[in-house]
């Protein structure tokens, strides 16, 4: 089996949303999504949707589509789809960016998957896990403190296992407004951890992470010894991830785990390098920052350590990594972003179903179609095509 063709249909669509600046709902706002598809010469094809901002929920920039077809088709047709270890390894030689070389990696686990009729988890040695257990995922900003231990509350009720709180930052819950010179709000930060643990209880599931909007040490340690003693499971991303000294110091300070890094780039091998410094106390890691294959290959890295690797961000792939991958290394599904108002279950019309509902004990169930699981809505995603040179001169 041969590669023949990488194509790439950009569409719009719409979702639920959250007016992060505001504290507001938007429902059903438009969004560009994409659908990029492998061909081979044997009529089997593999999928992946998204890879730009938020994992899998919306597509490809036209720049990243551009790559694509321009450098890396050329260097892949003709090549054995089954041969992703090589693909990936020469895609990070490449210097590929993270997210385009993570989207072809994933198509071609979706091949692999559809080749075989197998899921992708089945196919890399299912842990023996048919479900997962899912957390509540915030957006930032959802509202004053307040609003925050309802919603938490809520949430239990609903049956999610664990909540975790993105606070407020870059904008000022008592004023409603955004604070771009301003990111943290340490204050109201606390308060909120302080009444969301009140209205949950002392013994229910909770996670803290500020997106690195913590600008001083002095500020995340602060925020760390409440976390303390409200004991919550850990403390994710709470400062700049490209100052790496300062999270050795706040590991070494702080007794609740911090969970790090999130977002620095260098997939795998950054996160390899946070271990040997011990700058984090569990390790972070998703599908577009490296693919399933560096996904994989982190989750296997913190094991040999003893640390857990926590999956960042819903979606499709992160499911499977999580389905191939003991509960003692990788133990929650992260579902969200959510928020009052927000429909976050609102099937995506471009497909006929959901990853990611939870059952009515706050498991997420793995997908047992072949690949990632998707079953497409072409018809959809023909009468919405968009050209994304034009939508991009659009807001350019």
């Amino acid at each position: 089996m041969k590669i023949t063709d990488i194509k790439i249909k950009t569409f719009k669509t719409w979702a639920d949303r959250w007016d992060v600046g505001h504290a507001l709902p938007v429902p059903k706002a438009d969004l560009m999504q994409t659908v990029l598809a492998i061909d081979t010469d044997e009529g089997v094809t593999g999928y992946y949707f998204g890879g730009g901002s938020h994992g899998d929920a919306e597509g490809l920039n036209v720049v990243d589509q551009q790559m694509i077809r321009g450098r890396i088709l050329p260097l892949l047709r003709g090549q054995d789809p089954l041969d992703r270890e090589m693909v990936w390894k020469w895609l990070w030689v490449a210097n590929i960016p993270e997210n385009v070389a993570s989207v072809i990696d994933n198509a071609l686990w979706d091949l692999a998957g559809r080749a075989f009729n197998q899921p992708v988890y089945k196919l890399m040695g299912g842990a023996g896990r048919e479900k997962v257990k899912a957390y509540a995922s915030t957006y930032p900003n959802i509202g004053v403190p307040r609003v925050y231990a309802e919603h938490a509350l809520a949430c239990k009720n609903e049956g999610y296992q664990a909540y975790k709180i993105h606070p407020h930052y870059f904008w000022n819950p008592e004023t409603g407004q955004p604070t771009p010179g301003r990111p943290s709000n340490i204050k109201a930060d606390i308060e909120t951890c302080h009444l969301v643990r009140e209205a949950v209880g002392p013994d229910y599931v909770l996670m803290f992470d500020p997106w690195g909007t913590y600008m001083t040490m002095e500020e995340a340690i602060q925020v760390g010894r409440e976390l303390e003693k409200l004991n919550f499971y850990w403390y994710e991303h709470p400062m700049p991830e490209y100052r790496v000294e300062s999270y050795v110091r706040l590991s070494r300070e702080l007794s609740i785990p911090i969970l790090s890094p999130e977002i620095v780039a260098g997939g795998v091998f950054s996160r390899a390098e946070w271990i040997l410094r011990g700058a984090g106390d569990m390790s972070r890691i998703d599908v577009v920052r490296g693919g399933i294959t560096g996904a994989r290959k982190t989750a296997i890295v913190a094991e040999a350590y003893g640390l857990r690797c926590e999956m960042h961000m819903a979606g499709w792939g992160n499911l499977q990594v999580l389905g191939a991958t003991s509960e003692d290394t990788s133990e929650y599904y992260e579902k969200g972003l959510l928020a009052p108002g927000v429909d976050y279950d609102a099937p995506h019309p471009y497909l006929k179903n959901t990853c990611d509902r939870i059952d009515s004990e706050g498991y997420v169930h793995m997908p047992k179609g072949p690949g990632m699981g998707y079953e497409i809505e072409w018809d959809y995603i023909d009468d919405n095509l968009i050209d994304p040179l034009a939508l991009e001169k659009k807001f350019w």
